[in-house]
């Protein structure tokens, strides 16, 4: 692997240097004034990326999984119920988590390369009248597979049955990147990580939570010490954590945030569309498919890149490291072996992504596949060339 050359797996993502620069500090003394100023606009950065006015973020020194775990064990208690869909590996992983916890996980299956399920959704909780579901786990990117989920709808699902119960969501791989409306969705819990759009190190998880959810922390009963959101709150309070912060992190975060709102939202999300269109044209010209399996479902943060019948996907991802010096994703669970994926979120610009699906190209070609070298390249460069962001801003 080249330390020179951009990453293009979907997590952790390319380091800005300014991102990278921030995160470089001298220790200070987290127990001074001086770390509120660094706790404080932190956290309100990311309220502003959630698109929120009223969300209670929490920033634990974790990764998603950790966040994943504060929203089960702050709002649930032993035995409840919880309502699921499985369609990728990460979806998978968050049901393992609920189950390891003691819940009763009610899970709908869904094949890995299509959405939520919401009519199915709906239908259950419909049918769920003493309202035994505490709570809804929508993954609305799955990273394994490429796919969106429609999460305005699964709030719509939930309102449509009048039922009650927390929505909790993993925007893991789409918040910074794609479309998130905390407040407009009406959502309980989100749950992100620092290395995807926010463009850093892995380390931090980080959480939103409605006045609904923190109302459900007095209730939940799950043993929780180190993802408490009462102690950390309190530690808030006094400009501090309630143990060691990583503060290097937490200023690279007030930094990230300043990016995605200099940029502005509209245009951040804009961008990876942009990038995600170019690939999918590369995708089409190479004669290839996607394991999304449909236009609507198609993720702008990741493309999982379907390989032909008999051809072992992770071979493409293995040849790019050893010859090229690039990374790329693998296929994991049910799709292992069967696709390789294309991150394409965080700081990347369309030159950037055109070396990647250059590189992808030639290990293709060199693995005996039946491509043009070239071929998906040029497709992604007539994209890119018709739907500049410079051409946009001029056309404007």
């Amino acid at each position: 692997m080249s330390f020179q050359n951009p990453v293009f797996i979907p997590g952790p993502t390319n380091i800005p240097e300014n991102l990278r620069k921030a995160c470089d500090m001298p220790t200070i003394d987290h127990r001074s004034p001086l770390f509120g100023t660094i706790l404080h606009p932190a956290r309100d950065g990311v309220r502003k990326v959630l698109k929120s006015d009223k969300a209670e973020v929490f920033i634990f020194p974790s990764t998603g999984t950790g966040g994943w775990e504060t929203a089960v064990t702050n709002c649930l208690s032993s035995g409840d119920k919880v309502l699921a869909a499985r369609n990728g590996m990460f979806s998978h992983r968050w049901i393992d988590l609920c189950q390891r916890h003691g819940l009763d996980v009610e899970i709908v299956e869904a094949s890995w390369g299509a959405g939520i399920p919401v009519d199915r959704y709906e239908e259950i909780l419909t049918a769920d009248t003493s309202h035994q579901i505490k709570a809804v786990l929508a993954t609305h990117n799955e990273t394994a597979t490429g796919v969106k989920s429609d999460i305005a709808a699964v709030r719509k699902a939930l309102d449509a049955a009048g039922h009650p119960a927390l929505l909790f969501v993993d925007g893991v791989s789409s918040i910074g990147s794609m479309d998130f409306r905390f407040d407009e969705w009406a959502i309980d819990v989100a749950v992100t990580g620092s290395q995807k759009g926010f463009m850093l190190p892995p380390g931090l998880a980080i959480v939103g939570f409605s006045e609904k959810a923190m109302a459900a922390t007095k209730t939940g009963t799950l043993p929780r010490t180190f993802f408490d959101v009462h102690d950390m709150a309190k530690g808030y309070a006094n400009n501090a954590y309630p143990y060691t912060p990583a503060v290097g992190l937490l200023n690279g975060l007030t930094e990230a945030c300043g990016m995605l709102m200099a940029e502005g939202l509209e245009n951040v999300f804009a961008r990876h569309t942009r990038i995600a269109e170019g690939v999918r044209a590369a995708v089409d010209a190479w004669g290839l498919e996607l394991c999304a399996e449909t236009p609507d479902v198609y993720s702008d943060t990741v493309s999982a890149i379907r390989t032909p019948e008999g051809f072992n996907a992770t071979d493409i991802v293995t040849h790019a490291a050893e010859t090229y010096g690039v990374a790329f994703g693998v296929g994991l669970g049910d799709v292992a072996g069967k696709v390789f994926r294309i991150g394409h979120l965080g700081s990347l610009t369309d030159v950037m992504t055109l070396s990647g699906l250059a590189t992808a190209e030639m290990c293709m070609v060199d693995l005996g596949l039946d491509i043009k070298l070239g071929a998906g390249v040029a497709a992604a460069q007539e994209y890119y060339r018709a739907h500049t962001a410079f051409a946009q801003k001029a056309a404007a």
